[in-house]
């Protein structure tokens, strides 16, 4: 695998992996940006009002236990004959992997809006704040902690199974593993699958950092200060 590495033709060109983690790195932000404009104002919401927490609960469990794999499938069938270009193959995947991401955004969001301290709402409100004043100006700056820990576990979970983009002939690192397979070059297939795993904690690293500079000191002490 490390002479795999050091050759130099496994890093130019359309295959190379430099394009391949460009593409990969491009329908993971395109999916996790739509994962949030859905599950960020769905978890808000109801951590807001309280309302539909069963229907959360249940619509997070229900997009978990969806076979990934064979969802893409059934999509590409259906997206065929209305695409005629590689659309009918990139829309599929990026659905997949949205309805996948949005149960820990929606989640996290929700729960973090849940977990502040009811005192400091009550405070909110006898200073005659209103509704959306509250949420935005002290039940998500208070919630950002838990919001970001759902984003990383999305962003995790896109990276990891974009993989499977490759299944339908689009790019990214999952074709590195699957033409390695198809090839039986064994050597190429733990590159992407090293690739992916190094692209993910660097993705992770870089989202804990934001959240580092992102979230209140006293907010990350409260929080590493409760007990497990």
């Amino acid at each position: 695998m490390i002479e795999w590495f050091s050759n130099p033709e496994h890093w130019t060109g359309t295959d190379g992996v430099i394009i391949l983690v460009a593409q990969h790195l491009g329908y993971s932000a395109i999916a996790l940006f739509f994962a949030c404009l859905i599950g960020l104002p769905v978890g808000l919401y109801v951590g807001h009002t309280g309302r539909g927490v069963v229907f959360i609960a249940g619509l997070a469990n229900a997009l978990r236990s969806l076979p990934s794999l064979g969802l893409l499938a059934l999509l590409v069938i259906l997206f065929g004959p209305v695409f005629a270009s590689d659309l009918a193959f990139t829309v599929p995947s990026l659905i997949v992997l949205v309805l996948l991401a949005v149960p820990p955004i929606m989640t996290g969001s929700y729960a973090g809006v849940a977990a502040v301290d009811p005192a400091a709402v009550d405070a909110a409100r006898g200073m005659g704040k209103r509704p959306l004043d509250i949420l935005f100006d002290v039940e998500l700056p208070c919630a950002l902690p838990l919001i970001f820990s759902g984003l990383r576990s999305a962003t995790l979970q896109i990276i990891s199974t974009a993989t499977i983009a490759a299944y339908v002939s689009l790019g990214g690192l999952g074709r590195l593993i699957i033409d390695g397979r198809a090839q039986h070059d064994y050597y190429q297939m733990a590159a992407g699958a090293v690739l992916v795993g190094v692209l993910a904690l660097a993705v992770d690293i870089t989202i804990g950092l934001v959240a580092r500079f992102t979230v209140s000191a006293g907010l990350t002490r409260r929080v590493k200060g409760r007990p497990s």
